[in-house]
């Protein structure tokens, strides 16, 4: 069976004005013809710019050249959430897919895994994909637990519901994220292998479910990892807000 098609998101974390997020859209969209044959692209931006990217990428968007993503989302279809946003309110913006349980959200809010279910619930539930994110700190690494860790993630956070049309797992060990560090080959293919059999478990179609790794990914590293068995794209931070360097990390898959 052939391997899911490469997805390569970029997440823009708390970064950008309103032209430093035109410029970086229409730069990435451009570019997205050349690779579109090799992966899907998707660009999440900070709240305030989805709508803003949504029409700066209109064509590249409506021709499926490239996805837009929310960077998280409430569980509620609305209500007395001041400063939250829901689901539905993404979609009608122009989203396909929302990042939910990254672990800047489950460190700085306290997300816990019925937090994330609840939010790739409600991504589901208002059409959009789910990058539910998954991985271990440097202490979880260090006593042996990253695979326990994952595991218990991705358990507690899947949705029954979870399919390979409308879920992504991203794989993101805390102590790589925006440090420059990243686990060995041999790490990420023990972390995504593991993924692959707990999901081909659980799910029907768990063997198509796309894993993405995330974590200091960049241009001179991202052929060895796009090329690991069960490695089906990125979750890029740091490197998507370069547009040539995304674009980079998208033509080495």
């Amino acid at each position: 069976m052939a391997a899911p098609k490469t997805l390569i998101a970029g997440n823009w974390k708390m970064n950008g004005r309103r032209a430093d997020g035109v410029n970086l859209a229409k730069t990435v969209a451009a570019g997205a013809p050349g690779v579109f044959d090799k992966a899907d692209l998707v660009v999440c931006p900070p709240a305030t710019l989805i709508g803003l990217v949504a029409n700066t990428v209109g064509e590249p968007l409506r021709n499926g050249l490239i996805g837009v993503g929310g960077q998280d989302c409430h569980a509620q279809v609305s209500g007395a959430h001041t400063g939250d946003i829901a689901a539905e309110m993404l979609k009608d913006l122009g989203c396909a897919y929302v990042i939910v349980g990254h672990s800047e959200r489950r460190t700085d809010h306290g997300e816990d895994d019925p937090a994330v279910w609840q939010k790739a619930v409600a991504a589901h539930r208002a059409g959009l994909v789910a990058i539910i994110c998954v991985g271990e700190t440097e202490d979880e690494r260090d006593r042996g637990a990253a695979l326990d860790v994952v595991r218990r993630q991705i358990s507690g956070s899947l949705p029954d519901a979870a399919t390979a049309a409308n879920t992504v797992i991203a794989y993101e060990p805390v102590w790589a994220i925006g440090t420059g560090r990243t686990p060995s080959l041999d790490d990420i293919a023990e972390v995504h292998d593991a993924m692959r059999a707990l999901l081909a478990e659980r799910l029907t179609d768990g063997d198509r479910v796309r894993l993405l790794y995330g974590g200091s990914v960049k241009p001179g590293n991202a052929a060895e990892i796009l090329g690991l068995a069960n490695v089906n794209g990125a979750l890029v931070g740091g490197a998507s807000l370069k547009a040539e360097d995304f674009l980079a990390i998208a033509a080495a898959a």
